[in-house]
């Protein structure tokens, strides 16, 4: 996984900070990176990965390769970043049901992580809503109509915040409703944005120009999640593997390897799993 910074993110840590709450702002940004690793964790289990997190104002977003993931399995990766951040707010309760104690220190996260997970929800670019709506848009009237659905809400949303913001300058400022209004109308004129990389992928017209291929040396005991993570777009996977004994025993290359991951237990050791001679 790589992390970047959008300039808008350091602009709104700024604020946060000259205003005193800058404590409230490291939290967020905490409970935005675990509500990424859901979406992560979820594509993983589907076939895809991470590519990229890049850290922006009220959250952050995927960027990478979605091409060929189903509606179906995108409404699944969208949801889990907002189930991860309801299931550590609910935590957060039960923490304090047990241990009182607890709240002074715990209630920001609380807060921070119900915040995070119902805002995710709004059916606007890029929060996961968004990608929701236009999931359930484009399995019933197509992609084209969707991507209308999903820009014109993303804008309804983002109007309506700045119109509260500018309705508030007469009581009481709030520049959170203007970042968050253009942070809306930066994600509707951006449209449907990339989240996943596919680890699938078809080499073939790589191939026909030259492909660069990437071997890697493990030992027998190496688990299958350590060779998923030697994966990468543009290079052909080779894996020599070898005892413990240094004895060389076999070869799995990318392809015999994403298909293996069908059935292979993660944790389990490589060398359980080479081909037959």
């Amino acid at each position: 996984m790589r992390f970047a910074v959008h300039p808008l993110f350091l602009l709104f840590g700024l604020y946060y900070a000259f205003t005193g709450r800058l404590f409230l702002f490291l939290v967020a940004t905490v409970v935005a990176v675990m509500h990424e690793f859901g979406h992560s964790l979820a594509a993983a289990r589907l076939g895809y990965r991470l590519d990229k997190i890049v850290l922006m104002p009220y959250g952050a977003l995927i960027s990478g390769d979605i091409e060929g993931i189903s509606l179906k399995d995108e409404i699944f990766v969208a949801l889990a970043g907002p189930l991860v951040n309801a299931a550590a707010a609910v935590l957060f309760v039960a923490l304090w049901w047990f241990f009182p104690d607890t709240y002074p220190y715990t209630d920001v996260a609380f807060y921070s992580s119900a915040a995070i997970a119902l805002v995710n929800l709004l059916p606007a670019y890029p929060l996961d809503g968004g990608r929701i709506l236009y999931c359930a848009v484009a399995a019933k009237w197509g992609e084209k109509i969707a991507g209308r659905v999903a820009r014109g809400a993303g804008f309804f949303f983002a109007a309506a915040l700045l119109a509260l913001f500018v309705y508030g300058c007469f009581l009481s400022v709030n520049f959170t409703l203007l970042f968050f209004s253009l942070f809306l109308f930066a994600g509707a004129l951006g449209g449907r944005d990339c989240a996943y990389m596919r680890i699938r992928f078809d080499y073939a017209k790589k191939m026909k120009r030259g492909l660069e291929v990437r071997r890697i040396a493990v030992r027998s005991d190496c688990t299958v999640k350590r060779l998923f993570s030697f994966l990468e777009r543009g290079k052909y996977a080779e894996f020599i593997v070898y005892g413990e004994d240094g004895a060389f025993l076999g070869e799995i290359s990318e392809e015999e390897f994403c298909a293996l991951l069908e059935n292979a237990d993660l944790y389990g050791e490589i060398g359980q799993y080479l081909p037959q001679k």
